[in-house]
């Protein structure tokens, strides 16, 4: 190629570093000679916003941009091949990280594949000392969206640290691919995250509709729930959660059922903004739509990390939810409009999708839609993951009632651990728990603990099967039987005995109850559900069966339909089955 036609590469990993290079506004780049860095090298060569300067010593460059960045005051990038130059970085390294020397080390690398396989120039950075940089990251090769979106991270990530919590250098292992390819005229954009700390001039507001969503929280202080509905009125907001968060205030919209129609996108998660807070959420519907159907996504976090599950962060706030919630209730756009608009049009949704709602089968899901508005008031309640706690964000509990799953780590073991501890913390409070056979007898052994109280009441859904893995939504019910053996653990721990978990239970010192049917749900709900504490610990045992819980999940998902599929079902209603599948065998399709 004719130099006078060469611009930058068309490596996107080489162009997203390169733009958000530029919109740090780090220019100074001191380059050593190599192939591997030739890409990112000749396409800021090309760029006038960059000043260039060569050194082929390694080492020596390192020191030099020490010297450069702490004269200059700003950044400087060094950039070198594969194989063992980057070695050759670690000493002026270590100097710029114990007197904090804002440096960019961009070492070039073949494919993190071809490490360990006795390829020539292939060596293993991914370990670095704890002394040499704030932050070490591999910006790999991009061959798909992941890949693009990775990236994107890990160098916002990088860029970011470099003055973060004091300043320092910071690493990016630079992957390349096969050829080189300078035919890109214009520099592609990149999605640049940036953080903001209490004390920073934060960004204006956007105008449009904003929904906070609420991943796991602790409950909420009056103050912080003061500023949160203060500032939804402010901005005509709304708060997307589900149990776990631990928000009910005026502007909470319970929209799990909204969000869990397999054939209806609800316009209400169309949003311009998304203002992430808490922490994992388990509720995958209601986190999906909030995040499918918005633009942009601020994150609140007293943490400051990079958490972009929903591959649109734009900005961190390193500050806790009261301070951001206090700043913003007053830093208003003049556009802004105040009021409830947004909150009403969600309550009619929610309306809408409610009324359609039939009677249920004997499920886990109709043992919430019964219990859950009963649940005495400021008690706490417990979940296992998945089933009970979708089952449940289904319907919402007393607004004093504080909710919890174990949903960081996400695993099936602890659940009713977690109860006995929450119990012995607040002996004078009632602490119910929610749990599936498999995650009950998983942590059993926690009943016999000798400080369980008074206070604790369990429901435990028998159904004798890992449910989850034979509803409709899991992919492993397409093994349809096949899935009963080992993946859904089908038929152990007694196999659904009406005695095991009696006996257990009662030789432990609980009140033990049993529900077969809807009726005698009903009838022991009292009981149950009584707001005063009992003599004795309560386990209620409820058998269910896996087609009634899957039937009553699709029913649930299953109420809306969108236009578009109103007209598919009169369509096919119309036509049959037949005739389209032989009209889409014709067209290809």
């Amino acid at each position: 190629m004719n130099p006078s036609e060469s611009y930058y590469t068309s490596a996107r990993n080489v162009q997203i570093l390169i733009y958000l290079l530029k919109q740090h506004k780090i220019k100074k780049i001191v380059a050593s000679p190599g192939t591997q860095n030739m890409d990112f090298v000749a396409s800021v060569m090309r760029d006038d916003f960059f000043q260039v300067f060569s050194a082929a010593d390694e080492r020596s460059a390192a020191y030099i941009a020490c010297g450069m960045a702490v004269e200059a005051r700003e950044p400087v990038v060094i950039t070198c091949t594969g194989a063992t130059a980057s070695r050759n970085y670690l000493s002026a390294l270590t100097e710029a990280y114990y007197r904090h020397v804002p440096i960019v080390a961009v070492t070039a690398t073949q494919l993190s594949s071809w490490i360990g396989h006795n390829i020539p120039q292939v060596i293993d950075r991914d370990a670095m000392q704890n002394d040499v940089c704030k932050c070490s990251v591999r910006a790999r090769y991009i061959n798909t969206p992941d890949d693009e979106w990775d990236c994107t991270v890990q160098i916002n990530k990088a860029l970011l640290a470099i003055h973060h919590h004091g300043t320092g250098p910071v690493h990016i292992n630079l992957e390349r691919g096969n050829g080189t390819d300078f035919s890109v005229k214009q520099l592609p954009a990149a999605r640049m995250i940036r953080r903001f700390a209490i004390g920073d001039d934060l960004p204006a507001f956007p105008t449009g509709r904003v929904a906070i969503f609420m991943g796991a929280h602790r409950p909420w202080t009056e103050q912080e729930m003061v500023a949160i509905d203060a500032f939804c009125q402010a901005h005509d907001a709304v708060v997307f959660t589900d149990q776990t968060g631990n928000y009910k205030g005026k502007y909470f919209v319970p929209a799990t059922l909204v969000a869990s129609q397999d054939r209806y996108d609800s316009p209400i998660f169309e949003t311009d903004l998304l203002i992430q807070m808490g922490d994992v959420s388990g509720d995958y519907a209601l986190q999906g739509a909030a995040g499918r159907f918005t633009h942009h996504v601020w994150r609140v976090d007293p943490d400051g990390k990079i958490k972009d599950n929903y591959h649109k962060l734009e900005c961190v706030f390193e500050m806790d939810e009261l301070a951001f919630l206090q700043a913003y209730a007053i830093h208003n756009s003049d556009d802004v409009k105040h009021g409830d608009d947004f909150l009403d049009e969600c309550q009619q949704e929610l309306a809408m999708v409610r009324e359609q709602v039939p009677e249920l089968p004997f499920s886990n899901i109709w043992i919430a839609q019964q219990l859950a508005p009963r649940i005495p008031a400021h008690a706490a309640l417990h979940f296992g993951i998945l089933n009970s706690l979708r089952s449940w964000n289904f319907f919402q509990t007393d607004p004093s009632v504080t909710t919890f799953c174990n949903v960081g780590g996400f695993g099936i073991d602890g659940g009713v651990s977690t109860l006995l501890g929450a119990s012995l913390a607040s002996p004078d409070k009632l602490c119910f728990g929610v749990f599936g056979d498999l995650a009950f007898f998983y942590d059993m052994n926690a009943l016999g603990n000798r400080h369980l109280g008074r206070n604790v009441r369990i429901i435990l859904v028998n159904n004798a099967t890992g449910v989850e893995f034979k509803l409709y939504i899991h992919p492993a019910s397409r093994l349809e039987e096949e899935v009963n053996g080992v993946i859904a653990a089908t038929g152990h721990y007694g196999n659904k005995s009406p005695q095991l978990v009696q006996h257990y239970a009662q030789d432990l010192g609980f009140t033990y109850l049993r529900a077969t049917n809807k009726q005698e749900l009903l009838d022991i709900a009292d009981t149950f559900l009584d707001p005063q504490l009992s003599d004795r610990p309560m386990l209620l045992e409820v058998f269910t069966s896996p087609d009634d819980d899957n039937k009553a999940l699709l029913t649930l998902n299953s109420l809306v339909l969108s236009p578009e599929n109103r007209r598919k079902q009169a369509i096919k209603k119309i036509l049959g089955e037949k005739t389209i599948a032989t009209a889409r065998k014709i067209l290809g399709k």
